[in-house]
């Protein structure tokens, strides 16, 4: 009986300094949300499919062959922010490449969109939330034609540490929401 104590106390010290055991793992979490553990494993998972760390904390949307460039800037965009209570506070066309071979970027522009309240909220909390904003969506255009609307996904910054606030929880869900909807609904020009 007393080998069998020894070896399960061996055993749990050697998985306890290892780093790898299940037991730090939960520690490392306590006091984060529930959605924390799951939200680094699906990031982890396309930078493991991927190798490409900035498709993990994004989101894209293909967009239709019936919706203009210039619709997207001058109706699509701004209407939709406007119903989701963002702003849009910059507008940016980055570049054009006329020639650009099919895999290529021929066009790059950038909508900067916000929620003056909210971003109050989370700058008074933690400054470094600033460099999160503002929320962006960019419109990429290849040179064969596909273009998609990409914007951050913000799963990581609700769920990434230590929980939010109940009130600064609910409006991040609110932007998450926003910057979700709206380059979805203005990639098939539902608006």
């Amino acid at each position: 009986m007393k080998k069998i104590i020894l070896t399960i106390v061996a055993l749990v010290s050697i998985f306890s300094m290892s780093g790898c055991t299940a037991m730090k793992m939960g520690t490392t979490f306590m006091g984060f949300e529930p959605e924390t553990q799951k939200a680094y494993a699906e990031m982890m998972k396309v930078v493991e499919e991927s190798g490409d760390p900035a498709k993990a904390m994004s989101k894209e949307w293909l967009v239709s062959e019936d919706v203009e460039s210039d619709e997207l800037k001058e109706d699509y965009i701004p209407a939709l922010a406007e119903e989701y209570n963002m702003r849009v506070t910059g507008y940016v066309n980055m570049f054009t490449k006329e020639d650009a071979k099919p895999n290529e970027v021929k066009n790059a522009r950038i909508w900067s969109l916000c929620s003056l309240h909210i971003a109050k909220v989370f700058l008074n909390h933690s400054r470094y939330f600033g460099a999160l904003m503002p929320c962006r969506i960019m419109l990429v255009e290849y040179g064969d034609g596909r273009r998609y609307l990409v914007s951050m996904d913000l799963t990581l910054a609700i769920y990434g540490g230590e929980k939010l606030p109940p009130e600064m929880l609910e409006l991040a869900k609110k932007v998450k929401v926003a910057m979700e909807a709206i380059p979805s609904r203005a990639a098939v020009g539902d608006f």
